[in-house]
């Protein structure tokens, strides 16, 4: 269920199984799943720009629209912190468990993988260079096909043609962005379209793991929530970045998620016989959308299609929500989705309440 606009080429799959909390879309999905995804995409070098959105993510796309737009943007996106994993499962959210970049580039490793070759980009220097001579020494599945080290200049000025065609030139299968989470994701964005490396992702301490310049932390750590105190045993700076996003991650917890998780568990709305959730108007200049009542997963394939229907069209869209009194997450998902897309491909849209809700389609409420 994908919809493409021409002007532009910009394309939104509605189809994927995709969850909306704390601001941010994830892709409900395993770490196979995920590994599966990647090797398909590879395969038919077809593209898959992937983000990773932690606790930092979540953070810091509530200042900076055009940072959270690129996790709308990209092609999966995985749950990439264990509290987040938590604030999920608080929603009732079926998040099979936390996905990160790193875990993800592991399982790439494992021996008996089919070959797959990567370039790295960003990093501090002689980390890149150390990441790939260690990568093709372990002669794994994996392979480097190149480095560069990208320096600290502008976008701008790291994204000029030189960079991309040695990048290009390399057939890499796998482009790995290191250069801070804000700047990576929007060198990608402004790339994209230049690149023919088929996955594209930032993975920022990936390539520090890999060059060992970085330990990651042991599994249990990982696994209880506690590798943020690690990272700040191998990279002390960090902890004024933790104390900072944690405090606020809190506040969300507290203000947002638990009193939202509270009355999505209490609300029951009967439905009422023969009750149409979704009504579409159009005229020459305008398409009015309509929705009502309670959006949960019965209503799903209903939002789906709409959003499909109306992600491209020209004429001003307006999504009438005063109605609704209750959306599940993956609806939520679709909508939010719809109106990033349309923002993206400069097409009118605006959203009608009648109040502000708790859920927030807009995204600048962040419950749910």
């Amino acid at each position: 269920m994908k919809s493409t606009h021409e002007a532009t080429g910009y394309t939104v799959d509605f189809s994927r199984d995709l969850c909306f909390l704390l601001g941010l879309p994830f892709d409900v999905i395993d770490l196979d799943a995920a590994v599966a995804r990647i090797r398909a995409a590879v395969a038919s070098r077809t593209r898959l720009f992937i983000s990773t959105p932690n606790t930092n993510f979540v953070v810091a796309a509530r200042r900076d629209r055009a940072f959270r737009d690129s996790v709308f943007h990209s092609d999966m996106s995985l749950m990439d912190g264990k509290p987040l994993v938590w604030a999920a499962r608080l929603m009732g959210i079926p998040v099979p468990e936390r996905v990160s970049g790193a875990d993800v580039f592991d399982a790439l490793r494992r021996p008996g993988s089919d070959p797959m070759s990567v370039y790295f980009f960003g990093g501090q220097p002689g980390v890149a260079a150390r990441a790939a001579a260690n990568i093709n020494e372990a002669q794994g599945p994996l392979s480097c096909v190149g480095f560069d080290e990208a320096g600290f200049g502008s976008i701008e000025e790291i994204s000029d043609d030189a960079t991309i065609d040695r990048i290009n030139a390399s057939e890499a299968d796998f482009l790995v962005v290191s250069l801070g989470a804000a700047k990576g994701q929007a060198w990608i964005e402004h790339n994209l379209p230049r690149l023919q490396v088929p996955v594209v992702s930032h993975l920022g301490a990936v390539v520090g793991f890999v060059a060992g310049s970085l330990k990651r932390a042991p599994p249990w750590m990982r696994r209880s929530g506690l590798e943020w105190l690690w990272r700040v045993k191998e990279e002390p700076h960090l902890w004024k970045r933790y104390f900072s996003d944690g405090l606020v991650f809190l506040r969300l917890l507290a203000c947002d998620v638990v009193p939202d998780a509270l009355r999505r568990r209490t609300f029951r709305e009967p439905k009422k016989p023969g009750q149409k959730v979704c009504e579409i108007r159009e005229s020459e200049t305008d398409m009015t959308v309509t929705l009502t009542g309670t959006l949960g997963s019965t209503e799903q394939q209903t939002i789906r299609k709409m959003c499909c229907l109306s992600a491209d069209s020209a004429r001003l869209l307006t999504i009438d929500l005063s109605g609704v009194s209750e959306i599940d997450y993956s609806c939520h998902a679709s909508l939010m989705m719809l109106q990033a897309h349309r923002r993206r491909c400069g097409l009118p849209s605006e959203v009608q309440r009648s109040a502000p809700s708790a859920w927030g389609v807009d995204g600048e409420s962040v419950a749910g």
